[in-house]
């Protein structure tokens, strides 16, 4: 294995984290307890976590309807992209 594997298999690990903070935050709001951040969803979908931030928006159909929601995360997607590529390109 070289280093862009270990760094694939890492980013993979990190999304599906992500993926699983927004079906708990959903969760939390369906029984009403103390949930995360807003904020701290969104920046975890800047730091490369943008795939999963959007899977888990669309699989727990939660946070569709926040606007915040619906004008960062494809720009996350779209900042996502930029870093792979341009870390990508310096290998």
């Amino acid at each position: 294995m070289n280093y862009l594997d270990y760094a694939l298999y890492a980013l993979l690990a990190w999304n599906l984290i992500i993926f699983i903070m927004y079906g708990v935050d959903k969760r939390k709001a369906k029984k009403g307890k103390w949930r995360i951040s807003e904020k701290t969803l969104i920046t975890m979908a800047f730091f490369m976590g943008s795939i999963g931030a959007v899977f888990g928006v669309l699989a727990f159909r939660h946070k569709t309807k926040k606007w915040r929601f619906r004008l960062l995360l494809p720009l996350a997607v779209l900042v996502n992209i930029g870093v792979g590529v341009g870390l990508y390109c310096l290998i």
